[in-house]
């Protein structure tokens, strides 16, 4: 077969980037806009859609071990089910309140553990081990195009003045009909199963593998990071508006939800430059370069606070370009030299995305305790330095 032979599968997958990447951004762009139409009273309850999406991904090993049996094709087909059903309810569902909404939430972001756990190796498969990271890059660079749209779809179909809860069931009905015209797509389409990379090294040796994917220190480590990872990405958009109002800015939340796509913006350029830079110099060190930088942005921007608020306000946005990376070397250094647990493996670290379900309440309750939304945002500082321990270190297969 010509080199090409996994263009197409590529492309596919790289839709299904931008349809998780679309409706992850949605979901944690909506938060300032859900503590307004249900008039929610601390910031704990406001982090909760955090809680019931990322919660989620809980389900992951399972979802791994699902997808081990039924295939990449049937996994991807049932991740898009869900989450037309999930968008579906959330229509009647946002009527009854808050708690009862997110519920909805939870249905689609099962969907979206699903996707994301077929996906995730399937790219990482789809060709030499060596150029992986930078698969997984671009395809990642088309999620962030839709972390861009994302931010902008809730402005304009979402947020309002009246800050009206029904206002999301016109956009989350469009969001449903398009997720069930993709699933019928993907039902006729012909995709490669993929059984894992090669089986022997360079000199044409068998390799041999440990008996589980739970034997492997490697991905017990890339799982934390993802954890912490799922903090530092999710953890900028989520105090953004508070952050801003500390820094001064009297800003709405339709203009608060619109600043974010610098933010996402951001991760876009970075995948896009990733691409080829991954290509030329080694993961590890870009992770750790990045780790430094977002560190670096964020101690900046609190360093400067109110003396310079906008250039502080830039640099916290700014991180958007560090973090953008992180994700796909991370993941691609947690699958590395697994073999026939690759899959399994996926699901023990996509279940790491919890983190966001855990840190951003944590985060939250710690601003709520001390008052200092600064305080809160310092804990991602504790999160780029694991960053660089599993880049340096962690990362090493044993």
């Amino acid at each position: 077969m010509s080199k090409n032979k996994y263009l197409f599968p590529l492309i596919v997958m790289a839709s299904l980037f931008f349809l998780f990447g679309f409706i992850t951004t949605m979901n944690n762009s909506m938060i300032d806009f859900l503590k307004d139409a249900f008039a929610l009273s601390n910031n704990r309850l406001k982090q909760l859609p955090n809680s019931f999406f990322y919660g989620a991904y809980a389900l992951s090993v399972p979802v791994g071990f699902i997808i081990n049996r039924i295939g990449y094709k049937k996994g991807v087909l049932s991740g898009l089910a869900f989450i037309a059903i999930g968008f579906l309810l959330c229509i009647p569902l946002v009527a009854m309140g808050y708690i009862p909404f997110l519920f909805g939430v939870a249905v689609f972001a099962i969907g979206v553990v699903i996707l994301q756990v077929a996906a995730n190796p399937y790219v990482n498969a789809l060709g030499a081990p060596e150029t992986a990271a930078s698969r997984l890059t671009l395809t990642n660079a088309l999620n962030s195009v839709a972390t861009v749209i994302a931010p902008v779809f809730v402005s304009l179909l979402i947020v309002n003045d009246a800050s009206d809860p029904k206002a999301v069931q016109f956009p989350f009905g469009v969001i449903a009909v398009i997720t069930i015209v993709i699933l019928a797509i993907m039902f006729f389409l012909k995709l490669p199963e993929i059984k894992g990379n090669d089986d022997t090294d360079a000199n044409g040796v068998k390799k041999t593998y440990k008996q589980s994917a739970f034997q492997y220190t490697h991905v017990w480590l890339g799982s934390l990071a993802i954890f912490v990872y799922m903090g530092i990405e999710i953890g900028i958009p989520s105090f953004f508006a508070d952050y801003s109002e500390k820094l001064g800015f009297s800003l709405s939340s339709l203009e608060r939800t619109d600043m974010l796509k610098y933010y996402w913006g951001g991760l876009m350029v970075g995948r896009l430059l990733g691409i080829f830079i991954l290509q030329k110099f080694p993961a590890r060190q870009i992770l750790t370069l990045c780790a430094f930088g977002g560190a670096a942005f964020v101690l900046a921007s609190i360093g400067l606070g109110t003396s310079a608020s906008t250039v502080a306000l830039w640099l916290f946005l700014g991180t958007g370009l560090f973090h953008s990376i992180m994700w796909p070397v991370i993941y691609n250094l947690a699958l590395e030299d697994l073999g026939p647990h690759a899959k399994v493996a996926s699901g023990i670290i996509a279940t790491s995305v919890i983190g966001a379900a855990i840190l951003m309440p944590l985060m939250g309750a710690i601003q709520d305790i001390t008052g200092s939304v600064v305080i809160a945002i310092s804990c991602l500082i504790v999160y780029y330095l694991y960053l660089v321990f599993f880049a340096l270190k962690g990362s090493k297969v044993r």
